[in-house]
């Protein structure tokens, strides 16, 4: 399939199936992804034209399409995803955006904890994401980290955590129908691909559109499709269906050197575009953005971009 679909025959799909599969599918809306005009790569290089990494980061990160995060930080969340899906909308472009509240995020490795104080501020939080959305075509990237590692969670809060996620994922089909929801998944090198299988399905896979692979991280796309397809022959298996999946591919561009938190020497990836071994290859986490007080990114905190870093990460060193 590709996302260049000639804008008359979009029309003509509109109108003779209104409200049908069709409108189900956001890249049948769009022709290609929206490039954030407000990204922190972007941001950076407007105030810092005089600087001379400033072109480099321009065009090798700032101009590729990317998600943007939205989180306990975005304000009056439905205001913010309905403006951002608007502009991609007016622009005739497929947004990417990612939905990272859930209570007690990162709980096990603690680098971007925080999230919703209860699971019913994430009920009002995750239905209001949805509904600010409409019925503007969209992606979401549904709770990095959330079924990754649940090593230190009790019963109690693994149970709520599933129930949470499965709502998310049935708000989404009511709320915001043109949209495709694909729930996080971890990373090969996190847990095994039947351990993941069996969390995808506890917390509703069955009713996203698919789930996501290697967000934040450095495994390549070869490994983040070895292990897609592992886990949907897990999910095959015992629950009878399979599920597309997206990687991200923003800093997988020479591998992962075994460390997760600001590895040093990684590099950009292949950039967002339709197929390539995925349904999708997305830039999920902006190249740049620290991961948090640690390695290279030592004295940051999660989410600051690092205009160095971003610099390295153009050129692998």
């Amino acid at each position: 399939m590709s996302l260049l679909v000639a804008p008359a025959l979009t029309a003509l799909l509109v109108a003779v199936q209104p409200g049908t599969a069709h409108a189900a599918d956001p890249t049948l809306m769009t022709n290609g992804f929206y490039v954030d005009p407000a990204s922190s790569a972007q941001r950076w290089v407007d105030a810092n034209r005089g600087d001379g990494r400033a072109p480099a980061i321009q065009a090798s990160i700032a101009n590729v399409p990317m998600a943007r995060w939205f989180g306990n930080w975005s304000g009056a969340i439905g205001t913010a995803t309905g403006a951002y899906t608007g502009a991609a909308a007016a622009a005739g472009k497929l947004p990417v955006l990612v939905a990272y509240n859930i209570p007690n995020r990162d709980i096990c490795a603690g680098q971007s904890g925080g999230g919703a104080g209860s699971a019913a501020d994430y009920r009002s939080w995750i239905a209001a994401f949805a509904s600010g959305i409409g019925n503007r075509p969209a992606v979401v990237v549904l709770e990095p980290d959330s079924l990754g590692d649940e090593s230190c969670m009790t019963p109690a809060q693994i149970s709520e955590r599933n129930a949470l996620l499965s709502d998310a994922i049935a708000q989404f089909a009511t709320k915001a129908p043109n949209t495709w929801v694909y729930l996080d998944a971890g990373n090969p090198g996190w847990l095994s691909a039947d351990t993941m299988a069996r969390h995808l399905a506890a917390a509703g896979v069955s009713g996203a559109h698919g789930f996501s692979l290697n967000v934040s991280n450095y495994l390549t796309t070869a490994e983040n499709t070895a292990y897609g397809n592992a886990v949907n022959a897990a999910l095959k298996s015992t629950k009878g269906f399979t599920k597309p999946y997206v990687i991200d591919t923003s800093r997988n561009g020479n591998g992962s050197n075994g460390a997760w938190c600001n590895a040093a020497g990684r590099r950009i990836g292949t950039p967002t575009q339709w197929g390539g071994g995925a349904e999708m290859l997305l830039w999920i986490k902006a190249p740049g953005e620290s991961d948090g007080n640690c390695g290279v990114g030592a004295g940051s905190t999660a989410g600051q971009f690092l205009p160095e870093v971003a610099y390295k990460m153009i050129y692998g060193y």
